[in-house]
């Protein structure tokens, strides 16, 4: 390098610099958080720690549905029949999530959606922008993916299979929800500390949000979110509302549990420590849907945490928006 600067004469060499870039030294927090065998392992005493926690608050709610469980089964045992709720429940989870992972991404938006929405743009439709708003059109189809798959396949096709099931009791009822919005208070004291040491990781400033355009302007930033939060009530829905709904009175409280599963393992590609943390948000928000009997303190709870960890992630890089509408 030396060398090749020498080259240049000794006039121009003097006047370069190096570009140089400083560092910013991690704490020995950060440096013990991100060594992998104790990040890896510090999840299950933290789940060990707040197990009693939420049994205490939620053993109640966990207890009456085991009771309602029990009734049913043996109504079920005493006339004979099978009950084919589970069967069909986690087979309709398993081809939703299969289906989504494979077609509700980036491939079939490039594939399909991209050159309609082009033909529109050559074809007169000027304000599709498409050059600007290609990745948030990219993730309003992945929004729309979840919402086909969330809500318009499972309930629909719920309700023909079994007509006697009300929709409605799968904790979509308004009735009752302010009455139970000291819960949400509660909730968000408990996820807040979480949420706040999962931000301290280093994988997360450059994680969140994931439309990186959101810095552009506070009407990307604002649109996103717009479409992120209808992402979650169909999540809430789904998971919350629907799976649970379907499998409490076969299962009980078991139910919770079955649904923890694969919320846990759509968390995965996200950073360690937030899947981990998906667990307990499963958990607690099946509860906490089963004692409100419905899924809307929950979605209050996930969007909050949702817009914090956008708006904290933004901060921590600078990249929080300074205009209102981006030109272009």
């Amino acid at each position: 390098m030396v060398d090749g600067l020498a080259k240049l004469g000794p006039e121009l060499a003097e006047g370069l610099t190096l570009p140089l870039s400083h560092l910013a030294l991690r704490s020995w927090w950060d440096a013990l958080l991100g060594y992998p065998p104790v990040k890896a392992l510090l999840p299950l005493p933290i789940l060990v720690l707040i197990a009693p926690l939420i049994w205490r608050f939620f053993r109640e709610t966990w207890r009456e549905l085991d009771r309602e469980a029990t009734v049913h089964r043996a109504a079920l045992a005493d006339s004979g029949k099978t009950d084919l709720r589970p069967a069909a429940c986690l087979l309709i989870v398993a081809a939703v999530l299969t289906l989504q992972e494979y077609y509700g991404g980036r491939q079939i938006y490039d594939q399909m959606i991209r050159p309609t929405l082009a033909d529109l743009e050559r074809g007169g439709w000027g304000f599709v922008k498409l050059a600007k708003y290609d990745e948030l059109y990219g993730y309003a189809w992945w929004v729309a993916s979840r919402v086909i798959g969330y809500v318009l396949i499972p309930l629909p096709l719920w309700k023909l299979l079994f007509r006697e099931d009300r929709l409605l009791d799968m904790g979509f009822r308004v009735k009752g929800f302010f009455s139970h919005l000291w819960i949400y208070g509660a909730c968000l004291g408990f996820v807040l500390p979480a949420m706040l040491l999962v931000a301290s990781q280093p994988d997360f400033g450059g994680y969140y949000p994931f439309y990186k355009q959101s810095s552009r302007s506070w009407f990307d930033f604002l649109a996103w979110e717009s479409i992120y939060f209808l992402q979650f009530l169909s999540l809430e829905a789904f998971f919350r509302g629907w799976l649970v709904g379907a499998l409490r009175k076969s299962m009980g409280s078991g139910a919770i549990f079955a649904m923890a599963v694969p919320y846990c393992m759509i968390h995965y590609g996200k950073p360690y420590l937030e899947a981990h943390g998906a667990i307990v948000a499963g958990v607690v928000l099946g509860s906490l849907a089963m004692r409100t009997r419905s899924i809307y303190s929950g979605f209050l709870v996930h969007i909050t945490v949702a817009f914090l960890m956008d708006l904290l992630a933004l901060w921590k890089r600078g990249g929080l928006p300074t205009t209102l509408w981006a030109g272009g």
